[in-house]
């Protein structure tokens, strides 16, 4: 049973999960810091291109399994219509102003 987005501990990481399950692109810009980067399985890839490929425009989804490190670790189970459901896990860094600077993503 996945957590409800509710539930979740951190207020950004929280409102990032509500943004991509509401396929709400301007909501998920805003959360973002200045200069937000993002690592996929290790690898840097560019913000902008790999958020449209992977959440908005395959209709991504997070169906959180679990959270830690306050709420800014998460595993998840993550789906789109290109690549269908895996399992993953998600690592935020939050700036002092509550948005989010950094993301990563992997398989879990």
């Amino acid at each position: 049973m996945p957590l409800q987005i509710t539930r979740l501990s951190d207020p950004a990481v929280r409102a990032f999960v509500s943004a991509v399950n509401d396929h709400d692109r301007e909501a998920f810009t805003a959360l973002l810091a200045p200069g937000a980067t993002m690592a996929d399985d290790g690898t840097e890839r560019d913000l902008a291109d790999w958020t449209d490929r992977e959440i908005f425009s395959s209709r991504g989804h997070m169906a959180v399994e679990n959270e830690s490190d306050g709420g800014r670790r998460l595993v998840v189970r993550h789906r789109n219509d290109t690549y269908g459901e895996m399992r993953t896990t998600w690592s935020f860094t939050v700036d002092d102003d509550g948005r989010i600077s950094r993301f990563e993503t992997g398989q879990a």
